[in-house]
């Protein structure tokens, strides 16, 4: 399998469910001002939505969108736990996490990115923002993970888009849980590994 990613960008969360899973990747950087691989092809051929993650699969099909790839590399190996069994209501819960993660957060980090979005616009979107995150700090106050005691993709994707905060200005020192739950998740040897591959943090020695 080959993973299309662009660094610091949400294709870090399969990144990083496929290193929790031990599951074997092909990486291909993605330019995401030129829409060109690595490799010099063009993207826009390989994703006509013109934006990664795409998961390439060993039969050739190709599969987008974060939420259902994550979901598909833990279907691969479910003895890691990073999706509850198809078909149990804890299955349902991670797709109504990763649905809220996708919608209510992801999204709106996205016009803080632009440097023609009004300041108004920009105002707003990190208080929705943070009125969005209150419900996740709650969460994280009763449990170490989103859906309880175990990592599951949910959280790799709840990482992802919060490590976004610094580089919008995004405040979340009201929030003592979700920045204690990034520490935690930031010290997971796969998500450790994931990072440096992405160049998001320097290898250690």
């Amino acid at each position: 399998m080959k993973l299309y990613y662009a660094t610091g960008t949400c294709s870090l969360s399969p990144h990083i469910v496929a290193l929790e899973a031990s599951l074997t990747l092909q990486l291909e950087k993605v330019d995401n001002k030129a829409k060109r691989t690595e490799s010099g092809q063009d993207f826009w051929q390989i994703n006509p939505k013109g934006y990664v993650p795409v998961l390439a699969l060993d039969n050739g099909e190709l599969l987008t969108e974060g939420p259902a790839i994550v979901q598909y590399l833990a279907d691969l190996k479910p003895e890691s736990g990073l999706a509850p069994a198809n078909g149990t209501l804890a299955r349902y819960r991670l797709q109504e996490m990763l649905g809220y993660i996708n919608s209510e957060i992801h999204k709106s980090y996205s016009p803080l990115f632009k440097p023609d979005t009004p300041e108004a616009t920009r105002t707003e979107r990190k208080e929705y923002l943070q009125r969005r995150y209150q419900f996740i700090e709650g969460v994280l106050a009763k449990q170490p993970y989103l859906l309880g005691d175990r990592f599951t993709a949910a959280d790799a994707y709840l990482f992802t888009v919060t490590n976004w905060a610094k580089h919008v200005e995004l405040d979340l020192s009201g929030f003592p849980a979700l920045l204690a739950f990034q520490k935690r998740v930031a010290e997971r040897p796969a998500v450790g590994a994931a990072m440096e591959a992405e160049g998001l943090i320097k290898k250690t020695a």
